[in-house]
């Protein structure tokens, strides 16, 4: 049975937190006052995250080839993601022989629906994607659910032919109603 606790969890590329996960003792942290008496645990130590984004930065750049990187930022969620793996990004560029140019821009997407009643994707913000063309492209997401706004997303994009295109998200959420789209890079599953 899919996502049951007796299946061997897949790795993969990512940290996996099982269901039945308890977490951690809230004694063993340290936590902001204005959260108190509103936490039960803690799921994921900051610690963690941090040494994770970094070791997605190294497979990024394993996965692009030292090559210049556009990075797409989907906001508003993937702002802080975003701003911690390019950090990393650029720290794993000034320690290699090669230096690898980075430019960051930001996007919104917005679903609605038209007026035949079919899901329509809307891209908000930006430069000109055109501008895409020829290029590799990162794109940083908060949290991949479904996986069809992703698609729909890399679907516009290639339009303007890329060179490459990777996905990095901090998380994946495991849900029945997902349609397999997994990131190239990710944190978890949720």
């Amino acid at each position: 049975m899919a996502g049951s606790s007796e299946e061997a969890p897949d790795y993969g590329r990512g940290v996996v937190i099982m269901d039945d996960w308890p977490g951690y003792d809230l004694n063993l942290f340290t936590y902001p006052q204005h959260y108190y008496g509103d936490l039960e645990y803690v799921l994921i130590p900051h610690g963690i995250i941090v040494d994770r984004i970094e070791r997605l930065a190294k497979d990024i750049m394993k996965d692009i080839g030292y090559s210049d990187i556009m990075v797409l930022c989907v906001l508003k969620g993937g702002y802080k993601f975003c701003a911690d793996l390019v950090e990393h990004l650029k720290n794993i560029s000034r320690n290699s022989d090669r230096f690898v140019s980075m430019k960051v821009d930001f996007i919104r997407l917005k679903s609605y629906r038209n007026d035949q009643s079919m899901g329509e994707m809307q891209i908000i913000g930006g430069d000109d994607l055109s501008t895409l063309a020829g290029k590799n492209v990162l794109i940083v997401e908060d949290v991949v659910g479904t996986g069809r706004t992703m698609k729909a997303l890399l679907s516009n994009i290639a339009k303007y032919k890329p060179n490459m295109v990777k996905v990095a998200s901090l998380l994946v959420k495991r849900t029945p109603r997902s349609d397999g789209f997994r990131p190239d890079s990710h944190m978890r599953h949720q």
